[in-house]
């Protein structure tokens, strides 16, 4: 891709996508199941103009007041909506733009210095049905579960998204692919909303809560984190009952353990 871009501002972590294998990759993710389409941050539209040529309903939200003039060339004034992603309440603006009864596929090339609270928000509206989303590598390897992934490596964030999607990775994206190049590696990551998860999204904050209690210091022993919220009995018949020792770390436990141990607990 040869066409000029506008500086990149460091402060807002943008890095311009340039390798046409990887956009195309990411433009033609979920075309085929998506009812509309929301891209976040698209700067000056090296992802819009192809996410345009699909037949779909298609906002984008952009917090950087340079770019709609780029922008324009390929979707419409009233297709874009200048805006901070983490102040807009999700739902409300999907109903405002008359989308909130369709499946939508949301698309990011996420700024790295926001993405993880970014991906808290969009895991929250149940109307985001797909995602294709690009990440720093060092925080993808915390939302995926790959093969081979090392033991003791599990998390908050990948039990939030590992109940809620299912998750795959589409490509990775090298330095070179990025105008100017970052310092680290990226990957692009699919998700798709399950159907039913084991926890329902009307108990998300809680589950949350629970996630942020175990993993805190999530190298010390199950019990002495949990005795701090639970009744020495309590927790002790729900270890028995999930199968675990109170002095198991959370980091080694798989997804369906910390579900059924979050589903005896809040009994």
């Amino acid at each position: 891709m040869t066409k000029k871009l506008p500086w990149a501002d460091k402060n807002l972590g943008q890095h311009f996508l340039r390798s046409e294998s990887i956009i195309n990759s990411i433009t033609e993710d979920f075309k085929d199941e998506a009812q509309a389409m929301i891209e976040v941050g698209p700067g000056p539209g090296i992802l819009t103009e192809f996410l345009a040529k699909h037949d779909l309903p298609f906002h984008v939200i952009e917090m950087d007041k340079r770019f709609p003039e780029y922008l324009e060339q390929f979707i419409s004034k009233d297709q874009i909506t200048l805006s901070d992603a983490l102040k807009v309440d999700l739902p409300t603006f999907f109903a405002q733009k008359n989308i909130a009864d369709k499946d939508i596929w949301l698309v990011s090339n996420l700024p790295y210095n926001v993405s993880v609270p970014l991906l808290i928000n969009f895991i929250q509206a149940p109307q985001i049905k797909y995602m294709t989303l690009m990440f720093q590598k060092e925080v993808a390897d915390k939302v995926v579960n790959f093969v081979g992934k090392k033991k003791n490596s599990m998390g908050s964030l990948l039990c939030l998204t590992q109940n809620y999607f299912e998750v795959n990775v589409l490509c990775q994206a090298p330095p070179g692919a990025f105008q100017p190049p970052p310092k680290v590696d990226s990957t692009v990551i699919s998700f798709k909303r399950k159907e039913s998860p084991l926890i329902p999204i009307e108990e998300f904050r809680e589950f949350e809560e629970f996630l942020r209690k175990i993993f805190k210091f999530k190298r010390k022993q199950l019990g002495s984190i949990l005795k701090n919220y639970y009744e020495k009995e309590v927790l002790e018949k729900a270890c028995e009952e999930v199968g675990v020792q109170r002095t198991d770390r959370a980091e080694a436990f798989d997804l369906e353990v910390i579900q059924n141990l979050y589903k005896v607990l809040k009994k």
